[in-house]
């Protein structure tokens, strides 16, 4: 079931979220609904405080990013395999040369800015199956873990942007909240109260 994404401004965005047990209540079909959802979006990765779960999971799948011809074959095909689920990840390492690239999120449609990551992780994680995982990842994997990772931490990538670009997208950032913007995916905005 495609699940309504929570806009910019409501609280659960700004949550730190909570761990889970393996015998968290429905979580095959919660996770079943959290992948239906990002692909719906168009997303590359989706965590449960998007949909209004205060609770440690996300997933990613960075296919979409294996088309890119800047990148080498082998990243290419990095990107193209690579679909998970962490549950209850905490990064242990983040390590190397800030570098910039232009993120985007569900939750904020319509914007995009450069932000400055590091450019290695390494993270703990459980799987779909309560498995843990000590794995390290570089480039756009880590990238797009950490976007993921964040949310989980209640942060958004509008919190790493310069002040003066905050201040730019003010505006913008407020009418998201208040549901002024047309989108192709469900979504539930904070200042409404409704679904659309």
């Amino acid at each position: 079931m495609i699940l309504p994404i929570v806009a910019y401004g409501d609280p659960v965005l700004r949550k730190v979220a909570t761990d889970i047990k393996a015998d968290h209540s429905n979580l095959k079909e919660l996770l079943e609904n959290m992948w239906e959802t990002m692909y719906g979006a168009k997303g590359v990765g989706l965590a449960a405080p998007q949909i209004g779960l205060p609770i440690r999971i996300f997933l990613v799948d960075t296919s979409p990013f294996s088309d890119d011809e800047d990148l080498s074959s082998e990243e290419q095909e990095a990107l193209r395999d690579f679909k998970k689920v962490f549950i209850n990840a905490q990064i242990q390492e983040e390590v190397g040369e800030e570098w910039a690239f232009n993120e985007g999120c569900l939750s904020i449609p319509d914007v995009r800015e450069d932000v400055k990551r590091k450019e290695t992780i390494t993270i703990t994680y459980l799987d779909d199956n309560f498995k843990e995982h000590t794995e390290t990842y570089g480039g756009l994997l880590a990238r797009v873990i950490q976007h993921e990772y964040d949310h989980i931490e209640g942060v958004l990538f509008t919190d790493k942007l310069s002040p003066l670009k905050k201040r730019m997208l003010k505006g913008r950032l407020t009418n998201i909240s208040k549901g002024k913007i047309n989108v192709d995916y469900r979504m539930r905005f904070p200042n409404l109260q409704k679904r659309r």
